[in-house]
């Protein structure tokens, strides 16, 4: 084997090594699908993966307001046990995904968010919502809304123009100590905070290999604590690392 060879495929070999190993990557390159899909009411994913093939789904007639009320129906429904995978939602988004319990969502894009991103309902304090991979932009308020119990998972992801990434509800009117935990996220201004927690119930944020992009006056506060309630409006209590709600340190934010 040559030279020329042999240096190109140890550096294939260290590649392939970094992706094993959960090394940090670069971020993934914004979709641009040549295809796109009318979705005039809800698709149900009621067993196994739906695979979107990164075609652009966005909404028409009810689903096609693009606005921010309240309690609008959502482009796709999972069920608990399910995976949406492959997918862009473009404008109108609606309330773009509701997971209903355990659901994982892989390298889904959201090229303008609607109400919310997406949804984590349920009741059980085990389950969890994965999103892997993937992006938002243009979210005016929330971009991952947490209504019901358990953990969300938020990680190799990027949020571009955006209100908070997560926020773990604040006036809901059952109330559950929530947990997200937030690794490998790309953030670039303009952003309010990453995360919202209410402390009050226990929730718990925990935030690692954080990359925040333009924002040399540190405005975007990577954890808000709140004091929720079950109506009414909640009080923001505090921000900033703790031992106890907000997890990180400084170490774990990088700016650029």
């Amino acid at each position: 084997m040559s030279r020329i060879l042999r240096v190109a495929a140890v550096a294939a070999l260290v590649v392939s090594a970094a992706a094993g190993t959960g090394a940090t990557a670069s971020a993934a390159s914004w979709p641009n699908p040549s295809t796109s899909v009318p979705v005039p009411k809800t698709i149900k994913v009621t067993s196994g993966t739906y695979d979107g093939g990164l075609k652009r789904f966005y909404g028409t007639g009810d689903l096609g307001t693009g606005g921010q009320d309240e309690d609008q129906s959502p482009i796709f429904e999972l069920s608990n046990g399910t995976t949406l995978k492959n997918v862009v939602l473009g404008s109108p988004a609606a309330d773009g995904v509701h997971c209903l319990g355990t659901c994982t969502l892989l390298n889904v894009w959201w090229e303008d968010v609607g109400e919310d991103a997406a949804t984590f309902k349920g009741t059980s304090a085990s389950q969890t919502m994965t999103i892997d991979g993937g992006g938002a932009r243009k979210a005016s308020d929330k971009v991952f809304q947490h209504n019901g119990p358990g953990t969300m998972y938020i990680r190799n992801f990027q949020v571009d123009d955006f209100g908070k990434l997560y926020r773990s509800c604040g006036n809901c009117k059952t109330q559950y100590k929530r947990n997200v935990v937030v690794d490998n996220v790309t953030a670039t201004v303009p952003g309010k905070a990453l995360v919202g927690i209410n402390t009050n119930y226990g929730d718990t944020a925990k935030l690692t290999r954080i990359t925040i992009v333009g924002d040399s006056s540190r405005k975007i506060e990577p954890c808000q604590k709140y004091k929720g309630v079950t109506s009414g409006e909640p009080t923001k209590t505090g921000s900033g690392p703790d031992s106890t709600n907000c997890l990180y340190t400084a170490a774990n934010i990088t700016y650029k």
